[in-house]
């Protein structure tokens, strides 16, 4: 497939969304979310005997016309094109996530996320991440809350270097400290930045990404979850009520999967997948 081959109408068929297509916040946020709440964010692909390529033509094959899922290098990357034709000018930047097994910072290129500058103003832009992400682009103009649903956000500056940090309704409160997501910088980057980390992630004990088969997505009040031998349901608790998340896990057989990623993610793989749920090692360097 090239890349004359690759419509922004099918895109934006394939995430649900339907309406004017003129630059604006407004368009920004619904094509955000509606991404997030379409397309997973999976790395199936690592685990069923295929490689992760990040040239544009083939994520947008996988992801659109495959109505597969990604990780953060696919899925923003992709979407940072869909946003570039709707007229949007995009950034791509390089992140760390701060890991919540291991509570150690990824290396540089850990990440790839976006940030869209729109009439004067700057936004933080992921469909590449799971929970805890947002789920509508955060404003870089301010370091104060950022509340969206169950959760408030803030992206923290210090020296330069940005710090996404969370609170989640059930957690919240004056004495309880921010959680921090990722760390990044705003210097622009380019695709070709990433490869190298793409490789990592595929590769490296250390990565979550190879030491565990998941496959992710947002729904309307909650988010569904699979990993390894686990299909994970979880319903926020409602905004203000200081109430907790509700989760049910049910146990699945080898035989079950493909069935449960085609009806709750609408995930067909063309390889036998190999379910993993390894421990992660712990990176030998403090980043």
């Amino acid at each position: 497939m090239s890349k004359a081959e690759m419509d922004v109408e099918t895109y934006l068929s394939r995430i649900g969304f339907a309406g004017p297509a003129e630059p604006s916040l407004q368009l920004l946020r619904s094509v955000h979310t509606c991404h997030l709440l379409s397309v997973p964010f999976e790395n199936l692909t690592v685990h069923s005997g295929g490689r992760v390529r990040l040239e544009l033509p083939l994520l947008y094959d996988k992801i659109v016309k495959q109505r597969r899922g990604g990780f953060c290098y696919e899925n923003n990357s992709l979407f940072s094109w869909l946003l570039s034709k709707l007229g949007f000018q995009v950034t791509l930047l390089s992140g760390q996530v701060r890991g919540v097994i291991t509570g150690r910072y990824g290396p540089p290129f850990d990440h790839l996320i976006l940030m869209v500058s729109l009439d004067g103003q700057r936004w933080l832009c992921d469909v590449g991440f799971g929970a805890p992400g947002f789920s509508v682009p955060l404003s870089l103009e301010t370091s104060g809350p950022q509340e969206q649903d169950h959760r408030v956000y803030r992206i923290r500056n210090d020296m330069g270097m940005h710090f996404l940090e969370w609170q989640g309704d059930e957690n919240r409160g004056a004495d309880v400290d921010w959680i921090e997501i990722y760390k990044f910088t705003l210097e622009p980057r380019c695709l070709e930045n990433f490869v190298e980390m793409c490789q990592y992630h595929q590769s490296s004990p250390c990565s979550i990404f190879f030491c565990k088969s998941l496959c992710t997505v947002l729904k309307p009040g909650g988010r569904l979850t699979y990993m390894g031998h686990r299909l994970t349901s979880t319903t926020f608790p409602t905004k203000g009520t200081g109430g907790v998340l509700e989760t049910t896990t049910r146990d699945l057989k080898d035989e079950e999967i493909p069935d449960v990623l085609a009806e709750n993610f609408g995930v067909v793989l063309n390889s036998t997948l190999i379910p993993k749920d390894e421990t992660i090692t712990l990176p030998p360097v403090m980043y």
